[in-house]
């Protein structure tokens, strides 16, 4: 059972931040797109990171806490990390952007119903 750790967290991410797409109507997954076109760059610039550093020997992974699937020589779940995390952060901080619209982020118009660049 611990092979399943590592994919077990991010699970848990998910279904802790799920109930904010619908309750707080955060929105986050009915815009994918626009959740890609941030999440995506980063998670690209981050992959990259993590490959050399994992191929000069200065970060490795605990095979034991991992599904055994490997994809590019980095392990399924530490991809799905750099997607399942700053997705579940944006979710997060629209479902606060829900209670809190005076939180709007520069360049959003909360009277007009737009509170920033996710709009």
């Amino acid at each position: 059972m611990a092979h399943l750790t590592y994919l077990a967290v991010l699970i848990a991410c998910i279904v802790g931040t799920l109930p904010l797409e619908f309750a707080f109507r955060a929105r986050v997954y009915r815009r994918g797109t626009t959740a890609a076109v941030a999440v995506v760059p980063v998670a690209a610039v981050f992959i990259g990171w993590d490959y050399l550093a994992a191929r000069a020997g200065w970060w490795s992974f605990d095979d034991a806490r991992l599904i055994g699937v490997r994809i590019g020589g980095l392990p399924l779940e530490e991809l799905l990390f750099f997607l399942v995390i700053p997705v579940c952060g944006i979710l997060t901080i629209e479902g606060v952007r829900h209670f809190k619209p005076h939180w709007a982020v520069p360049g959003g118009d909360p009277a007009a119903g737009k509170t920033g660049p996710l709009e």
